[in-house]
């Protein structure tokens, strides 16, 4: 810039107008002759991630949380959009997924042939606990999975941006 300015609100506008005219980012924005503009549709969606704990020995609040699950697994079926969902168990709630106690296991069974997007975790703590009370293995269902602890696999799930609910 040669032009010297007489006050300083000449001197800002100025300098205004010319990192307007330098701002590479501005630059940037101004379509391309050639180049598609990125749409909405372009990106790919993101797959929801649900996490939903049982830790009660009650079969309504089991099947409480056997409805939530599938609600959420239809409605994002239905939007063609994908989704996973988690049920962690602990602590009375791990009778859910043991095969010799389990009042929803033949619902289970049913929901995890039709909707694999659902998956069922058992506390191995709790398991173990009840396992030393009652002096005997603790079966469970095929469904079930093991994780070391039931209360660190929200923990880590809800680190990893799941969405967490407790029916």
């Amino acid at each position: 810039m040669t032009r010297f300015f007489s006050n300083a609100r000449a001197a800002t506008a100025g300098v205004v107008a010319l990192l307007i005219v330098a701002s590479p980012s501005v630059a940037q924005d101004r379509k391309q002759p050639g180049v598609p503009a990125a749409t909405p549709h372009a990106v790919e969606k993101k797959a929801h991630r649900l996490v939903l704990q049982v830790n009660t020995n009650d079969a309504a609040m089991m099947n409480l949380a056997l409805n939530n699950a599938t609600n959420v697994a239809q409605y994002y079926k239905d939007a063609g959009e994908k989704v996973e969902i988690e049920v962690v168990t602990f602590g009375p709630g791990l009778h859910m997924l043991r095969d010799d106690t389990s009042p929803v296991k033949a619902r289970i069974k049913s929901i995890t042939t039709s909707t694999p997007t659902i998956s069922f975790k058992a506390c191995g703590n709790t398991r173990e606990n009840m396992h030393k009370a009652e002096d005997k293995e603790i079966p469970l269902i095929p469904e079930a999975t093991v994780v070391k602890s039931g209360v660190v696999r929200v923990m880590e799930l809800q680190e990893q941006g799941w969405t967490y609910v407790r029916p």
